[in-house]
């Protein structure tokens, strides 16, 4: 297969669903922010000890899910091409609660705003949920663009939860990363000077 197709040249792409878009539209911003988060989550992973195989697995099952949205993100709403798109439900996001509460019966209970620190694996987790926050940001702005006042639909719904609470649980596992590792959270002393 070729990687390269020269049909991008003129800062088009191809959406999933067939049409052109310019490179710079929201949608392929919101699927681009997404991509990257993938990327920093399986740098997460891949930071991680070997004999933390469950969590590696646990990552790469949430890199699986986050094609799954950039599926939808690459669908334009309501195009025939949503009927070969795996649904996205409420699923995800209730597995990421469940992964959530299990982690945080291992860690100390948070008194102090945390510094993003520690172990390599820490602290790209913490990289992963700031972008994240941002692509969350850029989804909601995709949907309020084109839903307006009718709002997101339910497969966006779903997918704007699961991005949430992909955040928080990617603060818990910068956390769990540094509590596999025998490192202490690196607390803010509430200082600035």
């Amino acid at each position: 297969m070729k990687i390269y197709t020269g049909t991008g040249d003129r800062g088009k792409t191809s959406l999933f669903s067939g049409e052109r878009v310019l490179k710079s539209s929201p949608r392929i911003a919101a699927y681009g922010d997404l991509d990257e988060l993938n990327s920093v989550m399986g740098s997460v992973a891949a930071a991680m000890n070997d004999d933390h195989q469950a969590q590696k697995e646990e990552i790469q099952a949430i890199q699986g899910r986050l094609l799954s949205v950039g599926a939808w993100l690459a669908t334009t709403p309501g195009s025939a091409s949503t009927r070969f798109l795996q649904p996205f439900t409420e699923a995800p996001a209730k597995q990421l609660e469940s992964a959530i509460d299990r982690m945080n019966e291992s860690l100390p209970e948070l008194k102090q705003f945390v510094l993003p620190g520690g172990h390599l694996s820490a602290c790209l987790a913490h990289m992963a949920r700031c972008v994240c926050r941002r692509t969350e940001r850029r989804v909601i702005a995709l949907v309020e663009a084109e839903d307006g006042s009718a709002g997101p639909t339910e497969t966006m719904q779903h997918i704007l939860v699961f991005l949430n609470r992909l955040s928080d649980y990617l603060f818990v596992m910068a956390r769990y990363c540094n509590h596999l590792h025998g490192q202490e959270d690196v607390l803010w002393n509430g200082s600035i000077d």
